[in-house]
């Protein structure tokens, strides 16, 4: 089980499952932007235990929703569509990517990082 919280800790979660072998960095705009290292899970994994200030911004195409905390600004968690690696998507099948610098325990900067190409994709 992983936790992560925002700064101010009004928004908290839970993360059934271990971290993945990597962390994956996005270099579309919005996300290079934010500097994240998202954890990917599927969303059935994830469990908000406290979400007092959790805000969502939307941006291009609306299909990504950036959660973040309104109080402190931390980035949460993003539930996208589940990208295959061509950019295409079927249609239903989503994941969560978790922001893992706000994870307990979890020093991002010392995992292995692969690159998903977002700012030709999307």
């Amino acid at each position: 089980m992983l936790t992560g919280r925002c700064h101010c800790g009004r928004n908290v979660f839970e993360i059934d499952g271990d971290l993945p072998s990597a962390l994956t960095r996005c270099t579309c705009s919005f996300c290079s932007a934010r500097g994240l290292l998202y954890a990917y899970f599927e969303p059935a994994r994830l469990k908000v235990v406290e979400a007092t200030s959790d805000a969502v911004y939307r941006w291009n195409t609306k299909k990504v929703a950036h959660h973040f905390c309104s109080a402190c600004g931390c980035s949460l968690y993003s539930d996208s569509p589940a990208f295959e690696k061509d950019g295409s998507w079927d249609g239903h099948t989503r994941r969560i990517g978790f922001n893992a610098r706000i994870l307990e325990g979890v020093v991002a900067a010392d995992m292995p990082v692969k690159e998903i190409d977002g700012k030709n994709l999307w």
